[in-house]
């Protein structure tokens, strides 16, 4: 799954497990790390329910993983609900749907618009653009930046580390540096208290200790900069490429909502996550899972389970995108608001907008984890500056 050849056709990939191995299939996340990918939707509901048979606690597992592995900052053990079962759980995982409860609709989608307008600005007089490192990415590290309290000269720091993680290229330095930009921004928000999610985790009564709110940092940002950038940039590939889009968008019979329930559902921004780690041998569908070795729900290949297989994108949440059972993600209506704003914003100011090149030349990411485009190009008539707010 970390090959190029899984990147540039996953779902082919997907098919043949499917074919050869039915609902779990084994696979290798890097060379030497076994673990089962899930790919029947039934099965993955069953064990995202099942939190006592597959917690997320990944600490023995750790004890097996060669030194300087690079997809270890993404699986490694951290202090937050992502990784923790039980009560320390619900510990980790209350302060921060509290703290998400607290961003208010209105002044989120205000605040996208404030990021978007200036990234359209820098590209609309030129004609041409990279979607993906021109908007989709500085946008949505912008629009975390801003609901989290995060000053630019942090952020940076911030971003620089999560892309080495995510890339799994000086993974481990980088998580070296994302702990202490984090760091920097728990101490900055003690001293300056604001109304963003910082501070709300901070003040919040269950009392995280410093290291405890920098891993919550974590688990936010990570959580939003990647997923969130590819749900942005596949959902225009989307509607750049698909002659059901292209011009119904404009003329309303299809929605920039529709093109983004359609995304999420046939092609979701990170493909396989929601790990787990069987504490002991689990037998599931005739097969038996082996301890503390990790169980990869691959919501791309549930989501595209023929046993489930529907034409019926809008409005239908039944994907698995976000998870489910006590690990679902607490953000998903704040992620869908920025990604739906974010597109409107794009597609209302450059109407004309079309890909630079044939849809099968994109190219994709290598990673066991993702769905990423490494780029997409798109031309369109120069246009004047909008007008800034």
């Amino acid at each position: 799954m970390y090959t190029s050849e899984f990147a540039a056709d996953p779902y082919a990939a997907y098919a043949y497990m499917r074919q050869l191995y039915g609902s779990l299939a084994p696979v290798l996340l890097h060379p030497g790390v076994p673990a089962t990918l899930v790919i029947g939707y039934h099965t993955a509901v069953r064990i995202l329910h099942d939190p006592e048979r597959f917690p997320a606690d990944p600490r023995t597992w750790q004890q097996t993983v060669p030194d300087r592995c690079p997809i270890t900052p993404m699986l490694e053990h951290r202090p937050n609900a992502l990784r923790s079962a039980g009560a320390a759980h619900a510990r980790y995982r209350a302060p921060n749907v509290d703290a998400l409860d607290n961003v208010r609709q209105h002044a989120l989608h205000g605040a996208v618009q404030n990021v978007a307008l200036p990234l359209i600005n820098q590209i609309c007089g030129a004609g041409q653009a990279d979607l993906l490192t021109q908007y989709a990415h500085p946008l949505a590290f912008q629009v975390l930046n801003a609901i989290l309290g995060c000053p630019p000269e942090i952020g940076q720091r911030v971003a620089a580390g999560m892309a080495a993680i995510f890339e799994g290229v000086n993974a481990e330095e980088g998580n070296a540096m994302l702990a202490q930009a984090l760091a920097e921004l728990v101490a900055l928000k003690r001293r300056h208290p604001a109304m963003d999610i910082t501070t709300d985790l901070l003040m919040h009564p269950v009392g995280l200790n410093a290291m405890e709110l920098v891993h919550q940092l974590v688990t936010l940002y990570g959580a939003g900069i990647e997923p969130l950038t590819n749900s942005i940039a596949n959902t225009l590939r989307l509607l750049l490429s698909d002659e059901r889009y292209s011009g119904d968008i404009l003329r309303g019979s299809l929605s920039v909502r529709d093109a983004l329930d359609e995304l999420l559902f046939v092609d979701p921004p990170l493909a396989n996550f929601c790990v787990s780690y069987p504490p002991a041998p689990v037998e599931v569908d005739g097969v038996l899972l082996p301890a503390h070795q990790p169980v990869v729900i691959s919501m791309a290949a549930c989501n595209n389970d023929p046993a489930i297989a529907s034409d019926h994108f809008s409005g239908n949440r039944s994907h698995l995108t976000w998870s489910a059972g006590p690990h679902a993600c607490p953000a998903q209506s704040l992620a869908y608001l920025i990604a739906q704003v974010a597109i409107e914003q794009l597609i209302d100011a450059l109407p004309e907008m079309e890909l630079a090149v044939p849809v099968e030349q994109l190219a994709y990411r290598p990673g066991p984890f993702h769905r990423s485009l490494t780029g997409l190009p798109v031309q369109f008539p120069a246009t004047p500056p909008l007008a800034l707010p």
